[in-house]
C-alpha cells in the first residue's frame, strides 16, 4: 500500500528485472510421462491409474510411480479433472475456503466437450463435440508429479488469444511467445509489468473465431504458467510447487457461456450497496480529523458529488489496528465527521490491516488474540512475527476456529455505531500478506527499529475544539498444532524456483513454514491469505448491521472472492502507462475473474500526476465498477477540485456515471444471478470480428455502452475502433456506422470522454445526475431507444431498496422496440413512489415522424420534438414508472 525504504528497494529490483531461479536444465519433455491402466467408465465420467512409464525423470524431487486419475462430466459444458496420490493425502484448496459447485447433471453421453486419451505414453485432450476441435492436448508433452513440481503442457493454435492468468498488469490479451505468468501474491508497489503482483486467478479464456472456451486449474500453491513459441509451435505450461492437479475445463461457446460457467465454479458475485456506485475520496497522508473534514467541505464547495470519505492508516494510534490516535483522529470528532457524512447522506470507510501490533496492555486487540492463541504459528508453536507499520506484529490464522469470532468482537468493539466509529465499510489491505521483513528476518525488533515503523507525526496535531466545516446538507446538485505429514522436503527453498520477483517465498510475507491451526502450512496456503480475510471481514460487517449488503475493499484475492468482496488494483503510479494498463486490469477481474466491484487508484497513487492525466483518469474512472480517488502521502494532493480541469472533468463525467447508474446496477444483479460480466472487452460483444481481439484501451460498461478514452498524453484525439455495427453519441446522439475500422475522433477536450451506445439497446437513464446516490434515487427517468440495423432494441431495469441482502420487493421493466413501437412491461411489487419515466428518446430516426401514440391516444404535436441534426426524436410520455406501456411511430 504504501512505500518504506525497504519497499523502495523491492519496488526497483522488481522494475528493472529479477533473477530467475536456478532451475534444471533437464528437457522435461523428454520424461517418461506415465501409462494408463485399470481403466473403467463411471455413469458420468472415467477413471484409470497413472503408472510411472520409465526411469524416473526426478527433476525437482522423486517422481511419483502410481497416481490416480478421475474424471467427471459434471454439467454438459464442464468437465472437472483430477489426478492425485492415491497412497497419501495430498494438499488440496479446502473445501472450507473454496466451496465446490454442487450441481452435477452430466453424464457421458450428451456433453458439448470431451475427454480423450492416450494409454501409453498417457495423453489427454478435450474437444468440442460440435466442431471437433481440439482445445486442450497434452500429446507429446509427458505429465510430471513430484512432491513439489507439477507439470502439465498443451498444445495451443499458433498466435493463441489467451487471457487470464491474474493478476498481472501485462496486456489483456497476453503475448504467446515468450510469457511467464507466476502465481504467487505479493506486495507489489509500482504494480511493474510482467511480474506477479497481489492475487491468484489461476484461469484463462482461450477465444478462436470458432468459439471460446476456459480453463480453470484449482491449485493455491505457487506456480509459473509459460506461454512459449519455439519453432512455430505454442505451447502453454502449468509448473506448480506443490498441492494437485485439479482442472475444470469450461465449454462455452461463446465468451459470455465460459463467464457464466466459470462463475458456476466460483462462485456468482456479491451484490454491493447502491451508494458503493459512488464517487470514493481517500488518501494516505491526511493528517488529522480537521483534514478529513476540510476534504469533504471542499468536495461540496466545488459541486464535485461526494458519496463516501475514507481514511487510511494515519487515523490509528502508532499504527496499532483497531485504534484511533486521540491527538490527529479523537474518537469524539471521528463520530462527529461520521453523524455529518449520515446526515448529508453519505458515508464513511477506513483501512483495517490484518497484521496486528505486538504491543501488550497498548494494543487491547493485540490482548484478547493473545489470550485466545489466534497468531499464526512457528513450526516450534511460537508466534510467526514479522513488521508492518505498527513495527513487530502476529498476523490472524485465518483457519483457527476461534478467529471468526476475534475478529468480529474487534469490529464490534471499535466501529460499534453507539460509542465507536461507524463505518459503513471497509478497505483490507497488506493481506498477501505483506511484510517489511527481509527473509530470514532474524531479528523483527532490531529491523523494525531501524525502518523507524512505527513511523514518527510530522506535524502537530490540531486543537480538538476546531468546529467542522462539513455542515449537515449537500449542495443539490496458541496452543498444541496439529503436525500434518508433507511429502515436501524443503517449504523455504523449493526444489523448483517459481519467477517470484520478490525473490525467496517468504521475503516480505508470512514464512512458507508457518503452521496453521488444522496441520496446513503456508506453503500451501499463501494465497489464500487475503480471500480468507476478505470472508471473515465480510461476515464480522454483516454482523454489525445484520441484513444488510457488505461493502469491503481488498487487494489480495484468490478464485472466488468476487462472491464476497470487491477488489482495487493496487498501488500504481500517477504514469501515463499506468493509466492504459488500468483498464485490461479492470477486465481481467470484472470480465475473467468475476470481481465485478474493482477499480484503480484513479490519478494514481505513488508518486505525482499532473492536471491533464488527472483529468483523463477522472473520466475513465467514472466508468471503472469502483471510482476511488486515492493516493500516497509522499505525492503531491490530488483531490479533484485541486484543478479547475479536472474539477469539470469530474462533474462531466460523474453527470454520466449517475444517469447511467441504474443501468450499471442492473447489470450487477444480473451479474448476481448468473455470472454476466458488467464490463465486456469488444470481442466479448463481436467474438467473430478478428481485430477486436488485442483491443485493451477500449471496453463495454456493461453490455451496452462503448467506452473509448484518450490515452495518450498532451493529445485530443483518440482512435475509435467500431466494429461492424450502428453506434450512438451518447451526448449527441450523432450515428457512427461501424466498419470493422478504426476512426479517429478529434477535438476531445480534456473534460471528455468519448461514449457511445451500442446499435439494438433500450438505456434507463435518470433524468439528470445528483450529489450524493440518495438523491439520485428520487431522479426520474428517462428512455434512450437506440435502434440496430435492423430497427430492433432491447433493454431492462432492475429497482431495489439498494441495501438488502434479502429484498422483499423488487422492480423489474422489460423494454422491448421493433418495428417502430416500444412496449415497456413492468412487474414486482417494490414502491418507486413518483417516479415517472418523464421522456422516451427515439435514435437514429431519419425524418420526423407523421404521429405517435402512447397506449393507443394521439400525442399533442406539443409532446413531440425531432431534431433533424442528431436524428431523434423526444417524446414527452411522463408514466408512472411502476406502469406499463406501448409507444408506438407512424
Amino acid at each position: 500500500m504504501r512505500l518504506t525504504n525497504k519497499a523502495l528497494i523491492a519496488f526497483v529490483i522488481s522494475n528493472v528485472g529479477f533473477v530467475l531461479g536456478q532451475n534444471a536444465t533437464v528437457n522435461v519433455d523428454a520424461c517418461p510421462g506415465y501409462n494408463a491402466t485399470n481403466i473403467s467408465n463411471t455413469r458420468n465420467g472415467f477413471k484409470a491409474d497413472l503408472v510411472l512409464a520409465g526411469k524416473a525423470c526426478n527433476v525437482y524431487g522423486k517422481d511419483y510411480e502410481r497416481l490416480s486419475l478421475t474424471v467427471t462430466y459434471e454439467t454438459d459444458n464442464r468437465i472437472h479433472l483430477k489426478i492425485t496420490d492415491p497412497s497419501n493425502s495430498r494438499y488440496e484448496v479446502p473445501e472450507s475456503v473454496f466451496p465446490r459447485p454442487k450441481s452435477w447433471d452430466g453424464n457421458r453421453d450428451s456433453p458439448n466437450i470431451n475427454f480423450r486419451y492416450t494409454k501409453s505414453p498417457f495423453s489427454f485432450s478435450i474437444t468440442r463435440k460440435s466442431t471437433n476441435e481440439v482445445l486442450f492436448n497434452t500429446t507429446g508433452y509427458p505429465l510430471v508429479f513430484e512432491p513439489q513440481y507439477l507439470r502439465v503442457k498443451t498444445s495451443l493454435p499458433t498466435n493463441a488469444n489467451i487471457y487470464g492468468l491474474g493478476e498481472h498488469t501485462n496486456s489483456f490479451r497476453l503475448p504467446p511467445e515468450n510469457t511467464v505468468r507466476t502465481l504467487w501474491n505479493r506486495d507489489a508497489y509500482g504494480v511493474a509489468n510482467g511480474t506477479n503482483l497481489y492475487s491468484d486467478h489461476p484461469v484463462y479464456f482461450e477465444h478462436r473465431t470458432t468459439g471460446t472456451h476456459g480453463v480453470f486449474l484449482l491449485n493455491s500453491n505457487g506456480m509459473d504458467v509459460k506461454l512459449q513459441t519455439v519453432n512455430g509451435a505454442t505451447t502453454l505450461e502449468y509448473n506448480a510447487i506443490g498441492g494437485i492437479l485439479d482442472f475444470y475445463f469450461l465449454a462455452g461457446p461463446g465468451p459470455l457461456d465460459v463467464a457464466k460457467q466459470y462463475a458456476a465454479v466460483v462462485g456468482l458475485p456479491a451484490e454491493i450497496p447502491y451508494w458503493g456506485l459512488g464517487l470514493h475520496q481517500c488518501r494516505y497522508g491526511y493528517q488529522n480529523y480537521y483534514e478529513v473534514a476540510q476534504v469533504v467541505a471542499n468536495y461540496s464547495a466545488a459541486n464535485i458529488p461526494l458519496e463516501t470519505m475514507w481514511t487510511d492508516i494515519d487515523y490509528m494510534y502508532e499504527r496499532l489496528v483497531f485504534t484511533n490516535d486521540p491527538q490527529y483522529f479523537p474518537l469524539s470528532r471521528m463520530r462527529e465527521i461520521v453523524s455529518d457524512l449520515h446526515a448529508r447522506g453519505q458515508q464513511y470507510i477506513v483501512m483495517v490491516d490484518p497484521a496486528v501490533g505486538v504491543k501488550p496492555g497498548i494494543s487491547k486487540a493485540y490482548d484478547r488474540g493473545q489470550a485466545l492463541g489466534v497468531w499464526m504459528k512457528n513450526p516450534d508453536g511460537s508466534n510467526f512475527q514479522g513488521i508492518v507499520w505498527p513495527g513487530v506484529t502476529v498476523w490472524p490464522d485465518w483457519f483457527n476456529p476461534k478467529t471468526p469470532a476475534y475478529w468480529a468482537n474487534e469490529f464490534q468493539l471499535f466501529f460499534n455505531p453507539q460509542s465507536g466509529i461507524d463505518i459503513d465499510g471497509v478497505w483490507i489491505d497488506m493481506n498477501e500478506p505483506a511484510s517489511f521483513c527481509t527473509y530470514p528476518c532474524a531479528n523483527p525488533s532490531a529491523e523494525a527499529i531501524s525502518q523507524n515503523m512505527p513511523p514518527s507525526r510530522t506535524s502537530p496535531p490540531p486543537a480538538s475544539t476546531l468546529s467542522l466545516p462539513i455542515g449537515t446538507s449537500v449542495p443539490s446538485l496458541a496452543s498444541n498444532l496439529l503436525k500434518r505429514d508433507s511429502m515436501y522436503t524443503n517449504v523455504l527453498n523449493p526444489p523448483y524456483t517459481i519467477n517470484n520477483a520478490a525473490g525467496n517465498l517468504s521475503d516480505r510475507t508470512a514464512f512458507t513454514n508457518v503452521i496453521h491451526s488444522n496441520g496446513l502450512i503456508e506453503y500451501d496456503t499463501h494465497n489464500l491469505y487475503g480471500t480468507m480475510m476478505s470472508s471473515t471481514t465480510r461476515d464480522a460487517m454483516a454482523k454489525r448491521r445484520p441484513g444488510l449488503r457488505t461493502f469491503v475493499i481488498t487487494r489480495s484475492t484468490f478464485a472466488g472472492a468476487g462472491a464476497q468482496v470487491g477488489k482495487w488494483l493496487g498501488d500504481n503510479l500517477s504514469t501515463w502507462e499506468h493509466y492504459r494498463n488500468s483498464i485490461a486490469g479492470m477486465l481481467g477481474f470484472a470480465s475473467l475473474f468475476q470481481v465485478p466491484e474493482v477499480g484503480s487508484d484513479v490519478c494514481g497513487f505513488g508518486a505525482n500526476t499532473t492536471e491533464t492525466l488527472c483529468a483523463r483518469w477522472a473520466t475513465l474512472g467514472a466508468f471503472n465498477p469502483f471510482y476511488r480517488n486515492h493516493n500516497g502521502d509522499t505525492s503531491i494532493s490530488q483531490e479533484f477540485y485541486r484543478w479547475p480541469t479536472v474539477a469539470q472533468a469530474a462533474r462531466n463525467a460523474i453527470d454520466m456515471r449517475y444517469r447511467l447508474l441504474d443501468y450499471f446496477y442492473t447489470a450487477l444483479h444480473q451479474a448476481h444471478l448468473d455470472g454476466t460480466p458488467v464490463l465486456q472487452p469488444l470481442w466479448f460483444q463481436y467474438p467473430k470480428d478478428a481485430n477486436t481481439y488485442g483491443i485493451d484501451l477500449q471496453f463495454f460498461f456493461g453490455d451496452s455502452v462503448l467506452v473509448s478514452p484518450v490515452t495518450q498524453e498532451n493529445v485530443t484525439s483518440v482512435s475509435v475502433y467500431f466494429p461492424d455495427d450502428v453506434f450512438y453519441d451518447f451526448k449527441s446522439y450523432a450515428v457512427t456506422n461501424g466498419t470493422g475500422a478504426a476512426v479517429d475522433l478529434s477535438n476531445v477536450d480534456y473534460t471528455q470522454i468519448p461514449v457511445h451506445i451500442r446499435g439494438g439497446v433500450v438505456l434507463p437513464l435518470r433524468v439528470s445526475s445528483a450529489y450524493t446516490t440518495k438523491q439520485l434515487r428520487k431522479k426520474d427517468f428517462e428512455l434512450v431507444v437506440a435502434p440496430d440495423r435492423s430497427g430492433k432494441a432491447s433493454g431492462s431495469l432492475y429497482i431495489d431498496d439498494g441495501v438488502s441482502i434479502t429484498q422483499a420487493k423488487t422492480y423489474t421493466a422489460q423494454y422491448t422496440y421493433s418495428g417502430k413501437q416500444l412496449k415497456v412491461s413492468t412487474k414486482g411489487s417494490f414502491d418507486v413512489g413518483g417516479l415517472k419515466y418523464r421522456t422516451v428518446k427515439l435514435l437514429g430516426v431519419q425524418s420526423a415522424p407523421s404521429s405517435v401514440s402512447l397506449n393507443g391516444h394521439t400525442l399533442a404535436s406539443s409532446a413531440i420534438a425531432y431534431n433533424s441534426t442528431s436524428h431523434s426524436v423526444a417524446v414527452n410520455v411522463t408514466q408512472p414508472l411502476s406502469s406499463s406501456f406501448t409507444l408506438k411511430w407512424t
